[in-house]
């Protein structure tokens, strides 16, 4: 049983599957065309998000029996094609979910005490105490759209806070749980004065908060995304936070990432990414709200977890080979 090994992850993972008996392929440096060139051997392939699993490649994986993304998201799968191809398709949103939770906390008081602009003006020899008077979270109201890991690690960071956790998730039923009230959009228009963002990107929720989205809201709020970048349209935040609709952002992802997101595409004729930059009400961060010391090892082992458990459950002793 080979599996290619297509980005870096924690070895945690290639040393469990290799005690199963498992052949591990360093394919981290490969290009995708010398990735295209050995798929065909493969049994599985483990990805971040170095380049897609769409058709175009994963037609040469022939005998490929699964793909295990160390991650949540899964948007960079054909997963119409892998479900067609019985190819089973494994992620780890139970790995980083933790890490998840403490970022977007982390954030949203970091944007409500000023605590970037206040150490940027100490580390000046400016002691503007008025200008950094804070905001508390106590008392507020937090809408959490998507209520899966992340969304429910988020609540449970919230627990500790005197504040009302909302939460509304299309596709589960009976979620409410000591940590949020399950609640309809209409109730989190009505009454949030935070929105969290915790849902995957596809063709429903690409660019959902759009200027309509905003102007539903009752209150003005902050707004926190640490799920997908196309998630939130940026002309809509800019025009939010503009007319004071949009009282600050914290985004660990943006609309301008590039697909591995590794980087954001320039934003040297984007007047609307620089704008986002420019602005004094948002706080960024590189796209590490799951990327702690403790998840890059979890992710790994839930990975290691899962697809031990698939083939223990198919009969491993019969599907590995000698190599």
């Amino acid at each position: 049983m080979q599996v290619l090994f297509i980005d870096t992850v924690h070895p945690i993972l290639e040393e469990r599957l290799t005690e199963k008996g498992f052949k591990c392929i360093d394919g981290t440096s490969w290009t995708r065309e010398k990735c295209i060139s050995e798929i065909p051997k493969m049994d599985g392939v483990v990805i971040r998000s170095r380049f897609p699993m769409n058709k175009d490649f994963l037609k040469h994986g022939t005998q490929l029996k699964f793909i295990a993304r160390s991650g949540a998201g899964m948007e960079n799968i054909d997963l119409d094609y892998t479900e067609k191809h019985n190819i089973q398709c494994f992620n780890a949103p139970e790995g980083n979910r933790n890490a998840v939770g403490e970022h977007a906390l982390g954030m949203l008081l970091s944007l409500f005490n000023n605590l970037k602009k206040g150490d940027k003006e100490v580390r000046q020899g400016i002691w503007d105490r008025e200008g950094n008077r804070g905001i508390e979270l106590d008392g507020k109201t937090v809408g959490i759209i998507g209520y899966g890991n992340n969304g429910g690690a988020f609540a449970k960071k919230l627990a500790g806070f005197d504040v009302k956790v909302l939460a509304y998730d299309k596709y589960k039923k009976d979620y409410g749980n000591q940590y949020a009230q399950a609640a309809t959009m209409e109730s989190i228009f009505m009454e949030a004065d935070v929105i969290s963002f915790h849902i995957p990107q596809n063709e429903e929720t690409m660019f959902l908060a759009d200027e309509a989205f905003f102007n539903t809201f009752v209150n003005p709020i902050y707004v926190i995304n640490l799920a997908r970048g196309k998630i939130v349209s940026t002309s809509a935040l800019l025009k939010g936070l503009n007319l004071g609709k949009i009282k600050g952002a914290c985004l660990d992802v943006l609309e301008y990432e590039s697909a591995s997101f590794e980087k954001t595409i320039s934003g040297d004729e984007n007047l609307e990414f620089n704008a986002l930059l420019a602005s004094d009400k948002v706080l960024f961060s590189p796209h590490v709200g799951g990327w702690t010391v403790e998840s890059y090892f979890k992710l790994s082992d839930v990975l290691a977890d899962k697809v031990l458990e698939f083939f223990k459950l198919q009969g491993l002793s019969a599907v590995i080979r000698e190599i």
